[in-house]
């Protein structure tokens, strides 16, 4: 089965070259979110957990538009500028998958693109 990009137009839109989502092989690949409002497309700035919040939100958003939910969610992967915000991170996550958590990496990273505190990525199944 051949890739095909998904649109989603209630998440933030790309700020660059790669799709919000793709799907193949029945699983769809939500590209990493940061924390951007979607009705504006711009930066929600805030401490991590607001940030958290945000990209929790626009993945859901972003899943939904493509006929899932998070209950669909098989595998995510956190990356932090700081471990240290890992409980704050890992409560906001806990609230948006209080049933069925999906397999999950964490990694703290030398740095996000435009100075965010968190970036979430995720895969779900059909």
């Amino acid at each position: 089965m051949p890739k095909k990009i998904l649109n989603a137009p209630n998440g933030p839109q790309p700020l660059g070259a790669y799709s919000i989502a793709t799907e193949a092989n029945g699983f769809v690949f939500v590209s990493g979110q940061v924390a951007i409002d979607p009705a504006t497309d711009e930066r929600v700035d805030g401490d991590v957990e607001e940030q958290a919040q945000r990209v929790m939100a626009n993945i859901a958003a972003i899943l939904g538009d493509v006929g899932l939910g998070l209950e669909d969610v098989v595998k995510t992967t956190i990356f932090l500028a700081d471990i240290a915000d890992f409980p704050t991170v890992n409560g906001v996550y806990g609230e948006f998958f209080a049933a069925g958590k999906p397999a999950r990496s964490t990694v703290q990273v030398g740095a996000l693109p435009g100075g965010y505190q968190v970036e979430i990525e995720v895969i779900a199944a059909r």
